[in-house]
């Protein structure tokens, strides 16, 4: 089946995301809220994650999974962007109206994914 371009984009961003999980670890394990053990397998997990589901995205048996697995795997991720507004040391230098930002933005990622559902 052939699905919409933007399909392809999303599956490209999640996947050159999970990617850089690998190139560059040492940003995402700044990010890291202190409670969670295991930062770096942690950091491992959610890079391979997101590339499993960014390839996922492109093949009709996987593409419904996938959508629940981003979903899943955002709403997980809303620990980090909350994490991150607890104080200055772990915002990681990034501006507090990005931080604030990101976090309705982690459910408009959700919704984009959602809406592939109906393909």
């Amino acid at each position: 089946m052939q699905y919409p371009f933007h399909l392809y984009i999303m599956a490209t961003i999640y996947v050159f995301a999970g990617i850089m999980h690998f190139i560059k670890p040492k940003t995402y394990l700044r990010i890291m809220p202190r409670f969670l053990p295991k930062h770096k397998l942690l950091v491992a997990l959610s890079g391979l994650a997101e590339i499993i589901l960014g390839i996922g995205l492109c093949f009709s048996s996987t593409k419904n999974l996938a959508i629940y697995g981003i979903i899943a795997m955002l709403a997980v991720f809303l620990l980090v962007h909350f994490y991150m507004l607890s104080g200055k040391k772990e915002s990681a230098g990034i501006p507090k109206w990005i931080l604030i930002l990101r976090v309705p933005l982690q459910f408009v990622l959700m919704y984009w994914a959602y809406w592939y559902l109906q393909y």
